[in-house]
């Protein structure tokens, strides 16, 4: 039964933090201020929510995907390299050199040319 009451007082102290930032904001909130407004700071939106993009950002939102997945199997990695041995570094090899593999791609493809 322990475990369960301290589970229950962080589940509790949680529920009074969130309800003591919405009291706070609904507090200080300047009068008049509409509840569907936008959230940066009551600034206009400058275009619809809804608004293209263009294609080169898509492209360079994949590369940045790319390196942030080495970088979360490159950590646990390191931990492992040295128990398990030479396989390991030969699939982290592998790994990153698919990746390269797409960097060239997009390199070749103009991603990274920003004019």
């Amino acid at each position: 039964m322990e475990p369960y009451i301290a589970v229950l007082a962080l589940l509790g102290f949680l529920a009074a933090v969130v309800t003591a930032v919405y009291a706070l904001s609904w507090v200080y909130a300047p009068p008049g201020t509409p509840g569907t407004g936008p959230f940066l700071s009551g600034a206009r939106p400058r275009e619809h929510a809804l608004s293209r993009y263009h294609v080169r950002w898509y492209v360079v939102t994949m590369v940045f995907l790319a390196f942030d997945m080495e970088m979360i199997f490159m950590y646990p990695w390191a931990v492992v390299v040295a128990s398990v041995g030479t396989k390991a570094v030969v699939e982290m090899f592998a790994f990153l050199a698919l990746l390269v593999v797409g960097v060239v791609y997009a390199w070749r493809e103009g991603a990274f040319r920003w004019a």
